[in-house]
């Protein structure tokens, strides 16, 4: 990592009351008095001051906060100026930084170089990136306990035992004419067995609740003209999506945002499900289809005005495949029109007029993700995580075997996989590409 001095917009681009400018490297100090005239500033204090260019003309008043290494988030000497918001401003301000002496930011170098200084792992620094995206409150509680160190804790235990089981190993290697102990072979996969249930019981429980990270998605599926665009457009109150009473109006996936309770969620109102007629709705159905796959909930709507017909069979046997994996509602809707849906084997959750207000199924969704997020399982929230936590596992089960054989070489082989696989969780050994990647997805300034 170079020793440039770095600076960067931290706040987001646009109009607002106030727009923060961080400075981060061993000449901030000296940019920072450059640009204020300022040569006194101690550590940790908030002097209002005026900011100036190169040729000494007033960009702003500002406050300017001086933070002395390593007691800042780079662990370097940084400065923060934080001055009037606008496109101005702070794009100003900035420019007269680097022309005092610092080169602009990547994108995420200022937490890269909290990493490489120690102040924080890639856990942490995973769960900044995360946090400033969180879509709901519950993940954003996760996130910021991560922040605090509970997922490094977590995996340096982890770690921890798998270096204690190794070590037997690795002492009996050294006594060439040395078995270990049966009782000992027992003991050790007991050890594996349970670090086998803890990991599985973490990655179900990361998967299960991937939708508090990225925002649930919820799907609206049913045959055409049941009322998905009318229930898509009451759950959002306005009028997003066309509503006709000529089956096919919505010839691809709608795709909105909205709060329910402390959650963002993603919900999509598809083409209607059934033989296509030509090729640009079977793009849509298919498309539908993707939906319902990806999807964490699936409301299920069916016309309580019309007979069960052959579309809504086909309908009931593409919902019963994703029956064991997905939240399903059932709901009957059109109640404000004569009934003639009649099947005994659907269990309606709701039955309801999209039309009109929505309230029932609002709270019934609200209750399912709240559901969700029961689990005290610690919570992997990046790709990259669990990958790691897979190949500890694959390690640990393909180390059981010469266990039993007394093959200990190729045993401590997999159990040192396995521990190189936890550590890259929170701090890898080597890999310059990954780190580069996963830090230059953050925002500039962080």
């Amino acid at each position: 990592m170079d020793n440039d001095t770095i600076s960067a917009i931290a706040t987001a681009n646009g109009i607002g009351s106030i727009a923060i400018i961080r400075i981060s490297g061993d000449r901030a100090l000296e940019i920072a008095k450059k640009l204020t005239h300022k040569q006194d500033f101690p550590p940790r204090y908030a002097s209002l001051t005026t900011i100036h260019n190169k040729n000494n003309e007033l960009i702003d008043e500002a406050i300017v906060i001086y933070f002395k290494a390593p007691f800042s988030f780079t662990a370097e000497d940084v400065v923060e100026i934080q001055c009037h918001g606008g496109f101005i401003v702070a794009q100003s301000i900035l420019k007269a930084s680097v022309e005092a002496g610092a080169r602009l930011a990547t994108a995420g170098e200022f937490s890269k170089r909290a990493f490489f200084n120690g102040r924080i792992d890639l856990s942490e620094a995973e769960a900044i990136a995360q946090l400033i995206e969180a879509k709901s409150e519950d993940a954003a509680k996760i996130l910021a306990q991560q922040m605090k160190g509970s997922l490094k804790e977590y995996i340096e235990k982890i770690r921890d035992e798998i270096i204690h089981i190794l070590a037997y190993s690795e002492v009996t290697i050294d006594y060439a004419q040395e078995d270990l102990p049966q009782d000992l072979v027992k003991q050790i996969e007991e050890k594996l067995l349970q670090l086998t249930l803890s990991l599985e019981a973490t990655l179900v429980a990361s998967k299960q609740r991937e939708g508090l990270m990225q925002g649930f998605k919820v799907a609206i599926v049913g045959k055409p003209n049941v009322g998905k665009s009318s229930l898509l457009n009451a759950l959002l109150n306005f009028n997003r999506a066309i509503v006709s009473d000529i089956a096919g109006t919505t010839r691809d996936t709608i795709e909105e945002q909205v709060k329910i309770g402390s959650h963002l969620i993603r919900i999509v109102d598809t083409a209607g499900i059934r033989e296509a007629n030509d090729e640009i709705e079977r793009i849509g159905i298919q498309r539908s289809l993707e939906a319902i796959q990806e999807s964490d909930i699936v409301v299920a709507l069916f016309d309580s005005s019309r007979e069960m017909d052959s579309e809504d069979e086909d309908m009931l046997n593409l919902l019963q495949e994703h029956s064991k994996n997905k939240n399903l509602i059932y709901i009957k809707n059109k109640i404000d029109l004569k009934a003639k849906f009649k099947n005994e084997t659907i269990k309606f959750d709701l039955e309801l007029n999209s039309k009109e207000r929505v309230i029932s199924l609002i709270k019934l969704l609200e209750n399912i993700i709240d559901r969700t997020n029961l689990s005290d399982e610690i919570m992997l929230i990046s790709q990259r995580q669990i990958s790691a936590v897979e190949q500890t596992l694959i390690n640990i089960q393909e180390a059981l075997s010469p266990l039993q054989t007394q093959e200990l070489e190729i045993f401590s082989f997999h159990l040192n996989e396995a521990i190189k696989e936890m550590a890259s969780i929170t701090r890898p050994f080597e890999n310059d590409e990954m780190l580069d990647k996963m830090f230059g997805s953050f925002c500039l300034g962080k």
